[in-house]
């Protein structure tokens, strides 16, 4: 299977509404990972926001905190600010998962 890596751009990924509240800032979107596609292509991505993700279709391999994970349809998954992360679809069709990201 060929990795590949999407642009993100709004056809993958949609935020859903950004909100601000006593300190705390709140984003909350969409994203489709197409199959085979793997996040980033190479290495690891961190962010200054605590990761909320729920799986609403398909599943997603990776690593978070140098740790191995799966994460299968109606599941969710926490990745704290800051901590290294990688995922990959090796799926034949497209992972859905809404997210929420908070920067307190």
């Amino acid at each position: 299977m060929k990795i590949t890596e999407p642009k993100v751009t709004d056809e993958i990924v949609q935020t859903l509404f950004k909100d601000q509240f006593q300190g705390a800032e709140v984003k909350f979107g969409f994203v489709s990972i197409p199959a085979g596609a793997r996040l980033p292509l190479e290495g690891t991505t961190t962010h200054e926001e605590h990761e909320y993700s729920y799986i609403l279709k398909g599943s997603l391999s990776g690593e978070s905190g140098e740790k191995p994970y799966q994460i299968n349809e109606g599941e969710a998954s926490y990745i704290p600010a800051g901590e290294k992360h990688w995922c990959v679809n090796e799926g034949d069709s497209a992972v859905e998962l809404v997210y929420a990201l908070v920067k307190s």
